[in-house]
């Protein structure tokens, strides 16, 4: 049987869950002070909810506040263990308590996206009648793993990956707390030991307090730890500390050698390089911004879906966060490394910012102004503005670039890639319109 929460041989994660929405640690777009969350609780108006986020990003501990605030019996209901069985008997010992204090219970499903769609159906009428209060937990995007029946009667949460500075806060609470945690120990973590168990957690709270927990009975051997150092930490969680200084060096080598490989086309050490800073502790979302700029920067228009893979990346962590979204990343680094190079896009705005600066602001051409007032047009605005849609292919002679610039060329294709079919395109446009006015 399990321990009850609090219970000193419970694990350290579970005593050091909050007991209150002040003690939780993250998600402020949902538990700040005029959070959506925090408003509906202080009013005590319980109501149907999804949680979707990362593991240890909260949504457990969510559920119990939610049952707390709300004051309703509270039953828990794991899609891992039981079934449609069990279902029943939930239901049963909520109408009894219905029955006898008037009240729904609060029903929490965690992992609810492993449930067929015939299981989640048997909750929809007890959700709708309102002898229930279905809280739903999952990692997965409940557009696609939840029916649609239930997602229509329940408000989809989203939560994140706790930052480095929540996971940070969260372990230090749990070192001083001397009635949950292991404040009476008189515990002392070297700045590399905490470095190290921050980066390891991949944005999970209970992988970073059960981490914790074991660099701290590791460091006791049977006697009481002064103190617990990263050689500590790297033999209680057999995880070496790769040399690593966000601010510093390594960190611009290590951004440099992806890149650099990236651009050379060699995907194998696209990978290393990527793998390398994810397991340093590098925050992923930096590498997916630099993959973007790669992107638009050395693939450019070679292949356009280039830039739509890296965003999709750069969101797949967002959103899911780690270790699934570690693939995401390597998917966008496999892709750009093996795509068609350009860097035209990038020399293009080099020489259009160069252009601007050179010669300043230059009048917009008379025909391509808008005639927007009546002094306008007497002005001559649009005056000799060629509809291209009037003409054969919408193509038609007209210049566009002020004056001093109608020969100037800023993008020049490659014949690399999608960037031969637009050189090929240009030329086309070219040839049809002829020499402009």
């Amino acid at each position: 049987m399990k321990p009850p929460e609090g219970h000193a041989a419970a694990p350290l994660a579970e005593r050091m869950r909050p007991r209150s929405l002040d003690e939780v640690v993250g998600q402020a777009h949902l538990l700040g002070g005029d959070g959506f969350l925090t408003r509906a609780l202080g009013a005590k108006r319980p109501f149907s909810v999804i949680f979707w986020g990362p593991p240890g990003s909260g949504k457990t501990t969510l559920a119990r506040l939610m049952g707390m605030h709300a004051g309703l019996p509270y039953r828990t209901f794991s899609a891992v263990t039981s079934g449609v069985k069990d279902l029943r008997h939930v239901i049963e010992a909520a109408d009894r308590e219905q029955a006898l204090s008037g009240k729904s219970t609060l029903l929490f499903v965690d992992e609810i996206h492993r449930f067929n769609k015939a299981q989640q159906d048997a909750f929809l009428p007890h959700v709708e009648n309102g002898l229930i209060v279905l809280v739903g937990a999952t990692t997965q995007n409940p557009s696609f793993e939840v029916i649609s029946p239930l997602l229509s009667r329940a408000r989809v949460m989203t939560l994140n990956a706790l930052g480095e500075t929540e996971i940070r806060t969260i372990l230090e609470r749990a070192v001083q707390d001397e009635e949950r945690g292991l404040g009476n120990r008189g515990l002392q973590i070297t700045p590399e030991a905490m470095n190290h168990m921050v980066a390891l957690s991949g944005g999970d709270a209970r992988v970073a307090l059960n981490n914790l927990e074991a660099a701290a009975a590791y460091a006791s051997d049977g006697k009481a730890p002064s103190g617990i150092d990263l050689e500590d930490v790297e033999n209680a969680l057999s995880k070496k500390a790769l040399p690593y200084d966000k601010d510093g060096e390594e960190h611009y080598n290590l951004i440099s050698a992806l890149h650099k490989s990236l651009r050379g086309g060699d995907v194998n050490a696209s990978l290393y390089w990527l793998y390398r800073m994810l397991t340093a502790g590098e925050d992923p979302l930096f590498i997916g911004r630099r993959m973007i700029r790669f992107a638009t920067e050395d693939v450019g228009l070679a292949d356009p879906n280039a830039l739509q893979v890296a965003l999709a990346a750069f969101e797949a962590w967002r959103k899911v966060g780690p270790p699934e979204a570690e693939l995401a990343l390597a998917e966008a680094a496999v892709y750009l490394a093996s795509a068609p190079k350009s860097n035209a896009l990038y020399l293009a705005e080099k020489s259009v910012k160069a252009e601007i600066g050179k010669t300043g602001a230059r009048q917009v051409p008379l025909h391509i102004r808008n005639p927007s007032t009546r002094l306008m047009k007497d002005l001559g605005y649009g005056k000799g503005y060629r509809y291209p849609h009037n003409y054969p292919g919408a193509r038609v002679a007209q210049t566009y670039l002020p004056d001093g610039l109608k020969t100037r060329s800023f993008y020049r294709p490659t014949p690399r890639g999608f960037e031969k079919e637009i050189a090929r395109r240009m030329r086309s446009a070219k040839e049809k319109t002829g020499p402009k006015d």
